[in-house]
C-alpha cells in the first residue's frame, strides 16, 4: 500500500506542476502594444431605443411566422403586420436551438417540440415550459436586441 500511495501523491505533483503552468505570467518587457484597453470602436448608430446592435429589418420577418438567428440565440416572429416578438432560440426541453418556424409555431427537431410564435408558449412537448422572452427593440425598420 505505500508504493500505491506514493505513486498516486507522484502523480497529483505533476498534475498541479501542469496546471500551475497554465497559470504562469509572462512579463514580457512591454505592453506589446495591446493592454486590452482600446477605444471601444466609434459607437455605431446609437442602437436606437437603449438597443443594441440591428439584427434584421422588419422586412425579413414574414407575417404568421418568423426567423431563427441562431449566432445571437435569438427567434424573431411577426405574429400580425407590424407586431414583432423576440424568444430565445435555446428549447427549453434539453436545450437545442430551435430549427425554424412555420405554420405558425417555432420549431424544435431535436424531439419535435412546437412554440406558439404569439408568445412561445409549447403548443406541442416534450418541452413542459415555453421559450424565454428576450427583449427586442424596434426602430424604424431596424430589430435590435435589448
Amino acid at each position: 500500500m505505500p508504493r500505491r500511495a506514493a505513486m498516486a501523491g507522484v502523480g497529483v505533483i505533476a498534475v498541479s506542476g501542469l496546471a500551475l503552468a497554465g497559470c504562469q505570467v509572462e512579463d514580457g518587457g512591454g505592453n506589446g502594444g495591446d493592454d486590452g484597453n482600446g477605444d471601444g470602436g466609434d459607437g455605431g448608430d446609437g442602437g436606437g431605443n437603449g438597443g443594441g446592435e440591428s439584427i434584421a429589418t422588419t422586412d425579413e420577418i414574414p407575417v404568421g411566422g418568423g426567423v431563427v438567428f441562431g449566432d445571437e440565440g435569438v427567434v424573431i416572429t411577426q405574429p400580425v403586420q407590424g407586431e414583432f416578438k423576440g424568444f430565445s432560440a435555446t428549447c427549453t426541453h434539453q436545450g437545442c436551438t430551435v430549427a425554424g418556424v412555420a405554420g405558425g409555431t417555432i420549431n424544435c427537431s431535436c424531439h419535435g417540440s412546437k412554440f406558439s410564435i404569439e408568445d412561445a408558449s409549447v403548443v406541442n412537448g416534450p418541452a413542459e415550459r415555453p421559450l424565454d422572452e428576450r427583449a427586442l427593440s424596434v426602430d424604424g425598420d431596424s430589430l435590435s436586441l435589448g
